[in-house]
Parts: C-alpha cells; structure tokens; sequence
C-alpha cells in the first residue's frame, strides 16, 4: 500500500524522466556489442559537428575545448588502469620482465565509456554552438597550432610510457603461432 501512495505524489515531470532514463538506458545496452555501428554514429554526430563549425565560421574557443577533452579521453584510453610508474607492483598491473606472470592490459578508461564520453561531448558541443554569447573570437590558427603541438607532445610521452613499460593497449585479434624452421631443423625439442 505504501507504494502506490508514493506513487501518487510522484509529479508527471519524474514519471516522464525515469521512463525516459529507463528507454535511454535500454538502448545503450543494446548497442554494447555493436562497436563499428557505434563508431560510425560517433563519425556521423562529428562530421554534423564540423559541418555546422564550418558553415557559421566561428565557435573555435568550442572546437577547441572539445578537442583537448578528447585527448584527455584518448590517454585515459591508452593508459593502463594501474600506472607502473605510479602504483606498486601487485594486483593488475602490467609485466615487465619476461619472467613475470602475463596480466592482461586493462585500460584505465573501457572502450564503451570512452565512446559515450566522445559522444555525448560531440553532441554538447554542438548545442553550444546555438548560443551566439560563446561564439568568442579568437585567431583559430593559434588554437589549431597549439592542440597540434599538445596533441603530439602527449603522444610522445604515451607511446614512450608504452615502450617502457612494453604494453600495446590493442586488441588486434588472436595471436597465432608459426612452426619456425631453424628450430624444427636443429634437431632440439621445442617446449
């Protein structure tokens, strides 16, 4: 009984946000194991994002914040979840002798989490470019060569980070192994 009386004084604003959450929710369940369809939507909203930079020629202060909130996203994708550099050696963190055990990489930031990030960054984005106040002008080549050097600097401290600690934070299918032939020929059991 003391269900239904809550229910009663639940306003119609509440009713319409949880069934909204709920379908919401739902269907980005659905769309887990469906990477590449995710990804093309993501490039879909990004392309519209562009477009729309493009057509009314300004909002770069925008465009700029976006794209240092995907590099931070990027290096949270290609960072492990445990930083050698930073933790100590125990739980998952990563080998790195070829006598320790193999730990699988686990990211820092999962695939799904990264692509709703980007999404919904994209989809941000391009409501704020509606707002004329936020339009600020600013000499776009300077924003443009300044991400590019932050952008480069960063991934050359990333792919440095991943030949130190030797993890490659990709999944490029199942490993197969080849008999080689100077072990097969030298005579010596190969274990």
């Amino acid at each position: 009984m003391e269900g239904s009386e809550n229910d009663g004084n639940v306003t119609p604003i509440a009713k319409w946000k949880t069934e909204f959450s709920r379908k919401f929710q739902y269907f980005l369940d659905r769309s887990t194991p469906h990477t590449m369809e995710r990804w093309l939507g993501t490039l879909a909203v990004a392309l519209i994002y562009v477009l729309r930079v493009y057509y009314v020629q300004g909002f770069y202060v925008i465009s700029y914040g976006l794209g240092i909130y995907v590099l931070n996203l990027l290096i949270g994708f290609l960072s492990p979840k445990v930083d050698p550099e930073l933790e100590a050696l125990d739980g998952a963190s990563l080998p790195t002798k070829g006598s320790d055990e193999f730990k699988p990489f686990i990211r820092r930031l999962p695939e799904f989490k990264f692509w709703y990030a980007i999404t919904k960054a994209f989809v941000v984005a391009f409501v704020l470019t509606f707002f004329s106040m936020l339009d600020v002008p600013v000499f776009w080549p300077i924003l443009l060569c300044y991400w590019i050097f932050l952008f480069f600097l960063t991934m050359k401290r990333q792919i440095l980070h991943m030949i130190k600690y030797k993890y490659v934070p990709f999944d490029i299918g199942k490993q197969s192994y080849t008999n080689k032939k100077s072990a097969s020929s030298s005579g010596t059991p190969r274990h």
